[in-house]
This record gives structure tokens, sequence and C-alpha cells, in this order.
């Protein structure tokens, strides 16, 4: 894998990670905040944040092999 693209890769990890991490707390004012009341959100809120977590891991463990190579 050449430098360009560990870097594009390194980036898209770096994005990925962010996407989650505002899915977690879209899923965490969920829980703190409406429930029980917004209980029907639950099932979406929380399957969007398994898809980013999943999608960034997937895409972290293609960089951590590309690093070593």
């Amino acid at each position: 894998m050449s430098d360009d693209e560990l870097r594009e890769l390194d980036r898209e990890v770096k994005r990925l990670k962010r996407l989650a991490g505002e899915q977690a707390a879209r899923l965490h004012d969920l829980v703190e905040d409406r429930l029980p009341a917004a209980w029907q959100e639950l099932p979406d809120v929380s399957q969007a944040t398994l898809l980013a977590c999943q999608a960034w891991a997937a895409a972290n463990a293609r960089l951590q092999a590309a690093v070593k190579g």
C-alpha cells in the first residue's frame, strides 16, 4: 500500500471514528434524556450506532493490517 493510500485510509478511519462517536452520543442522549418516553426510537438509534461502530472497526482493522505490512 502506498503512502498516499495509507494516509487516505487513516483519514477514513478518523472520519468513521468521529461518525461512530456521534452515533454513540445520540444513543447516550436517548437513554439519558428521553427514555422511556421515546422507546420507539431505540431500535433505529441502536442499529445506526452498531453499524457506525462496525464500519469504523473494519476500516481500523484494514489500517492496522496495512501498517503491519
